[in-house]
């Protein structure tokens, strides 16, 4: 074996007996006899490690993973039984230590001091030990059952390296079982892992400490001693992670310290030890303790690793070139957007009309079979004319979906936010920032969530502000239908100056607030840039197919129960039959008008036109505003009800219908010039009714979802009047 510096040497055979453990230290080799058969696992890795994919295959949850920092910003729970044991799974946030800086770092600390699992899955990446193994060293300094899960082996063995992981695993005292979790490889083996070292019976298991040098060491030696004196400080952590973590001035365990009866004592002595160590090394003692983690972790693999002679990642060398290149990494990020525009529009074309197809078939069976009456009326117009006009769009979210998943898993989504950065750094905010907006394509909601990760306030309010200008997919079916009534032939154009619209308007946004409401407050910009990884079809398919649920589910949800609501407004009160009937001849414009006026939804419609107008809104349009701001997904379904009954349009679709000059007006509800108008209405007022929440409770005050709702209201309206008068005017 070879010799290994000092400050490397491995004290595999220092063993202490600490206070405190996750389901009690002193009895962790007890008889299992005496085991619950409910195991509770948390994974805890750096971002990217893999830990959703696991989680996700494991559990049999779909929960999404993206190939950058940011995915996961809360813990998620699944179930699943295995050997007999039922277990709870846990996906905490990824994070690259257990420091209390990051809001990431902070909910992993806080989890593990409030939940204690019974066994923390330590996902590693094999291809990126060093790094990845510097939070494995803070776990064991914990003293808590663990098993190390070697992600991505196939990356380490593609690239020619051997790493003897049964040999690692001894030496640092946690069993290592190698794992490809988008593909399932070894995660049977590494659930029959925990379970042995829940049942205390894994040879490997032993409490080895990460030696931190003599002077390191004897300063941590004595905080130890103190902190284990005091019962309350080391419930729920090792005496030995708290002493290291009081050296580095740690601010969670100061507070947990200021609350011991010998707090003074302690500080005081912490104080002093830093003093002498930092003296000694001439360096501060953050660093210091970082050195010597990492010296240990060099040790370990100059041990247990032998790299092999093909170049690392020289794919990704090559790729970057091109697409983090200041002059091609924009215009080919744009081409890349405009060609899903055009996958999502083109290619869902041909299943949308088959979906359209049978909307209409179905229609026409109930008007055919049922007898005339309220009923059929319900059906017909409100539920297969609401329901079945959203409905028709599935196609386009799920391509939409699809390739969105793609570039996430794939780590294009990383270089997006890379190539963006010095634009963002122009608003007051940075490339770190750009993560959640893009997640808002897909969902403002969990967008907005994902910007706890960003560690400066000023720029996470700023980034949950401007989020909801990122068009939702709950907004692609408006697009979808009126760019295919009025501007098909530029489909794919009109789509990304949608999406850029948006984007533009929340960059102006940004920096309005950066300049007139928060400091300059910009934080240097640090992301990783993970190697390209090639999704396979399963897990974008899977993911694909998870967005597409939802929608159904939603569909038969909220968008059924507001059709039926939208329909009933429009039907009732009934019409009074006497005052309709009139000679023909003395039949007029107004009269027609007055005719129709018997129905609620036209009377809300018409008394809220007036502030619309400007914009070229009927007031079918300004109801289907209206009715969107509970869930944008309504707008369509609203639309699709108040288009469909008449006799003449029954076999028609609803671009048709919408495109119809009106019996009244003679004129089209629609026009070029008000659908685009429309289009950028929608784009931009109020958020739907979950994201103000969302940006209510991440925020912690009210005052930021009523500038949401306000602002972006007013936006819209201005936005979209420019853009009537400016069609008008061609």
């Amino acid at each position: 074996m070879e010799v290994l510096p000092n400050n490397c040497q491995f004290e595999d055979t220092v063993r202490e007996t600490p206070t405190t453990s996750l389901h009690d230290y002193d009895n962790a080799y007890q008889d299992f006899s005496s085991h619950s058969r409910t195991i509770n696992v948390a994974l805890i890795g750096n971002p990217n490690c893999g830990k959703t994919s696991l989680f996700n295959i494991a559990s049999g949850a779909r929960e999404h993973v993206g190939n950058y920092s940011g995915v996961t910003v809360d813990a998620k729970k699944g179930s699943f039984k295995h050997n007999g044991y039922t277990f709870n799974i846990v996906d905490l946030p990824g994070t690259y230590s257990l420091a209390a800086y990051s809001p990431e770092e902070l909910y992993v600390r806080r989890y593990l001091k409030d939940e204690t699992p019974d066994v923390i899955i330590n996902v590693v990446v094999a291809s990126n030990l060093e790094r990845n193994l510097y939070l494995s060293t803070e776990l064991i300094d914990m003293d808590r059952s663990m098993v190390i899960a070697l992600n991505m082996f196939d990356e380490l063995e593609r690239n020619g390296d051997k790493l003897d992981y049964k040999l690692l695993g001894d030496m640092i005292g946690v069993p290592v079982v190698p794992t490809v979790s988008r593909t399932g490889q070894g995660i049977d083996e590494l659930f029959d892992t925990v379970i042995k070292v829940y049942e205390g019976k894994h040879q490997d298991v032993r409490h080895v400490h990460v030696n931190l040098g003599r002077d390191i060491e004897s300063g941590v030696t004595v905080l130890k001693e103190m902190l284990k004196a005091d019962g309350y400080v080391g419930r729920h952590f090792s005496p030995r992670y708290l002493a290291i973590k009081l050296m580095e001035h740690d601010r969670e365990v100061d507070s947990l310290i200021k609350d011991s009866p010998d707090a003074d004592r302690i500080f005081t002595e912490r104080d002093s030890q830093v003093t002498r160590i930092e003296k000694m090394r001439n360096e501060d003692i953050t660093s210091a303790i970082a050195g010597e983690k990492y010296g240990f972790i060099t040790g370990a693999l100059a041990e247990t690793l032998e790299k092999g002679n093909k170049e690392i990642n020289n794919t990704t060398h090559i790729i970057d070139t091109f697409v983090t290149n200041k002059l091609f990494g924009f215009p080919i990020f744009i081409l890349i957007m405009f060609a899903i525009f055009w996958a999502t529009f083109e290619i869902g074309a041909y299943p949308m009309a088959w979906i359209e197809w049978g909307v209409e078939q179905l229609s026409n069976l109930v008007q055919r079979l049922m007898p005339d009456g309220m009923l059929k009326d319900m059906i017909a117009d409100g539920i297969i004319g609401g329901v079945g006009g959203v409905i028709v769009f599935l196609p386009n979210i799920l391509i939409l979906y699809f390739c969105i998943s793609f570039m996430e898993d794939s780590g294009y989504m990383a270089r997006a936010a890379f190539i963006m950065d010095k634009l963002m750094h122009k608003i007051g905010l940075h490339g770190k920032s750009f993560i959640p907006l893009i997640m808002g394509f897909g969902c403002n909601v969990p967008a907005i969530m994902s910007s706890r990760s960003i560690e400066s306030q000023s720029s996470r309010i700023i980034t949950i502000l401007i989020n909801p200008f990122m068009s939702c997919t709950a907004r692609l079916p408006i697009y979808v239908l009126l760019v295919g009534a009025f501007f098909e032939k530029h489909a794919a154009l009109m789509f990304l100056l949608i999406y850029m619209t948006g984007i533009a308007v929340a960059m102006l946004t940004a920096r309005l607030l950066r300049k007139f409401y928060f400091k300059a407050d910009e934080t240097p910009f640090v992301m990783e840039l993970p190697p390209y990884r090639l999704p396979t079809l399963k897990a974008s398919l899977r993911h694909m197919w998870g967005k597409g649920e939802q929608y159904l589910k939603k569909m038969g949800g909220v968008i059924l129960v507001a059709s039926i609501i939208v329909w009933a407004l429009n039907y009732f009160p009934l019409h009074n039959e006497q005052t309709t009937i009139m000679p023909v001849n003395e039949i007029t414009d107004d009269s027609v008008i007055n005719i129709h006026t018997d129905s609620y939804l036209e009377m809300m419609g018409k008394a809220v036109n007036p502030v619309m107008e400007p914009l070229g809104f009927h007031w079918r349009a300004t109801v289907a505003a209206l009715a969107g701001v509970p869930a944008k997904e309504i707008v369509v379904s609203t639309l699709g009800v108040l288009y469909t009954g008449s006799d003449d349009a029954n076999d028609a679709s609803i671009k048709t219908r919408i495109k119809a000059p009106n019996p009244v007006t003679h004129t089209p509800d629609f026009t070029s010039a008000s659908a685009l108008s429309f289009i950028l209405f929608i784009l931009l007022y109020c958020p739907c009714i979950a994201t103000v929440t969302a940006i209510v409770k991440e925020t912690g005050t009210w005052r930021y979802g009523a500038f949401a709702v306000i602002y972006n209201t007013l936006a819209a309206w201005l936005i979209a009047f420019a853009a009537y008068r400016i069609m008008l005017l061609f």
